[in-house]
């Protein structure tokens, strides 16, 4: 790999032992992918994935108090990924003493450690950093440091930033030096499609659905998606950007997505065109029928299938302003039309603490709090991490926390009929 020659001396030592350590990751991390060099970091801010106090992580945490020790902190102000806990989301006794006393019991000092390295501020964690009310927004052409894989994807493809699918620590390493191996996504050829998608399904396809099924089929490819305009039209829409963050998602937690193009629709598809499609590109075609073979074998990972739910999370990735009103909507609709004036199943919506701030100032929070849903900026994935929580049977309309929990998934028609009207 070529080094520049700054580049060369913080690897040799000239900024300290710490950052020479720092820089020889990103040399080995480049090298173990081919990278040709080193490239700079151009984003404003940047995002760590790591933003829970477990206690089994205590390497990290050694691992962030040298580099605050050695004053090697990050080059730019961070968003993180979501709190783990929220007074507010059901639990019981037994849930909560696991959570506060054994699984989470250094957050707050670990987030006490996040302020120092340079987190933004005391609202900027959530998976969903690029919302407008969070302000963490790369541009287009952007090259960043990420990890969180619903959040590369998403700025990869709706933002056309660059950034690789990198792991939890490589995030800080990348900030802290200002430069990442230039490889993959990164580069021109490795934003190719290497696998066409024709959706030709009769109605629109659930986003977390399509998703999956592509991310299953593709895995670290690249796909060019073709079809859709029916629906999503040729416009970046609130609605279209809402929709693309659950499809991206789904891709990278059923797959390891980290880039995906929309014909006419995503920013390169919409300059480069076909151009973007590798020569000997696979095809795959998703109709209805290939939808429903996709949910209908999804494990269900609960004691009893015929349970009846005891809890419902909405939101992962967090959800946006625009789906935080149409569910508001839908949930009084589903009430009215079945008589019940509140949710039969507890159910929690996540989103950023900024939108959720936002929200509250809005007609439609105290109609929501109406429903008996819980608002939290929570990551559901996290709190399912508790065994207690584990056992239970859990559902959600997300493909990505269907993925790494137990929890059972369901369309968003299916989870507004069954919270709604208990059928």
């Amino acid at each position: 790999m070529y080094l520049t020659d700054e580049q060369q001396a913080v690897l040799n030592g000239s900024q300290g032992e710490t950052m020479a350590k720092v820089m020889k990751t990103l040399v080995m991390y480049g090298d173990a992918f081919g990278a040709d060099k080193l490239v700079a970091v151009t984003s404003e801010y940047n995002h760590l994935v790591t933003s829970f106090g477990l206690k089994m992580m205590k390497p990290v945490f050694d691992l962030m108090q040298q580099l605050i020790d050695a004053g090697a902190i990050s080059g730019q102000k961070f968003s993180v990924d979501p709190r783990p806990l929220d007074k507010n989301v059901p639990a019981n006794f037994l849930q909560n003493l696991i959570f506060n006393k054994i699984m989470y019991a250094t957050q707050e000092s670990y987030e006490k450690q996040l302020e120092q390295l340079g987190l933004m501020n005391d609202q900027a964690f959530t998976c969903a950093c690029y919302f407008d009310e969070v302000g963490n927004t790369p541009k287009k052409g952007d090259i960043l440091s990420w990890a969180e894989s619903s959040a590369v994807v998403y700025a990869n493809s709706v933002l056309g930033a660059r950034c690789n699918r990198n792991s939890g620590i490589m995030d800080v390493m990348g900030s802290i030096a200002g430069c990442v191996p230039n490889f993959g996504l990164l580069t021109d050829e490795g934003r190719k499609a290497t696998w066409i998608v024709k959706v030709e399904c009769k109605e629109k396809p659930e986003a977390q659905l399509l998703g999956s099924a592509i991310g299953m089929k593709v895995m670290e490819d690249v796909p060019y998606v073709m079809g859709m305009e029916k629906w999503l039209g040729t416009e970046l829409n609130d609605e279209n950007k809402a929709y693309l963050k659950d499809f991206g998602a789904a891709t990278a937690s059923n797959g390891a997505v980290g880039l995906y193009h929309i014909a006419n629709l995503t920013p390169e598809a919409k300059e480069q065109d076909e151009a973007l499609i590798a020569e000997g590109a696979q095809v795959y075609v998703i109709d209805d029928a290939e939808l429903k073979r996709v949910q209908d074998n999804y494990p269900v990972m609960w004691k009893n299938p015929a349970a009846k739910p005891k809890l419902c999370f909405v939101g992962c990735p967090h959800l946006s302003m625009e789906q935080l009103i149409r569910w508001t909507e839908d949930v009084e609709k589903g009430l009215k039309e079945s008589g019940n004036k509140k949710v039969l199943v507890p159910t929690v919506f996540t989103t950023a603490p900024a939108v959720k701030e936002a929200f509250e100032k809005t007609e439609y929070a105290a109609r929501l709090k109406a429903t008996g849903v819980v608002l939290s900026y929570i990551c559901p994935l996290m709190y399912m991490n508790n065994p207690l929580c584990k056992a239970m049977p859990v559902m959600t309309c997300s493909n990505k926390l269907r993925t790494y929990t137990t929890a059972r998934f369901y369309t968003e028609d299916e989870i507004l009929t069954k919270i709604t009207k208990g059928v």
